[in-house]
């Protein structure tokens, strides 16, 4: 299992982009007091930790991938809240697209983990 991914955001996107990944279904929790400068969200036993830099590295064509609970509502609301989604090719049968983060990450949304790894 995964724990937790840390990705670099500038400090004046921080918020922002807390506000993209609840859109997707995380929610922040408290960091422990000795982690107080970044903030973390959380789902599903699963956390992302913003960490605040001046000058943030953003890998491309690096991104983060996330099974979605209801793939065409999480669409429309990262859609409703004016971030692009573009629907890429399908390789398991089931959708996935494409979204920015405030801060430049690439997300990749996906209906479902391939079904060799539904195990």
């Amino acid at each position: 299992m995964l724990h937790h991914v840390g990705i670099e955001v500038a400090p004046a996107d921080v918020e922002a982009a807390a506000g993209f990944f609840e859109l997707i279904g995380f929610a922040r929790v408290e960091p422990p007091a000795t982690l107080s400068e970044f903030t973390w969200l959380e789902r599903e036993g699963t956390q992302i930790h913003l960490m605040a830099e001046e000058e943030p590295t953003v890998p491309s064509p690096g991104h983060l991938a996330v099974v979605v609970g209801d793939f065409d509502a999480t669409v429309s609301r990262l859609r409703e809240a004016g971030f692009a989604v573009e629907p890429k090719r399908e390789h398991w049968g089931e959708p996935r697209a494409l979204a920015i983060a405030p801060g430049g990450h690439r997300v990749e949304l996906m209906a479902g983990p391939p079904t060799t790894m539904r195990q």
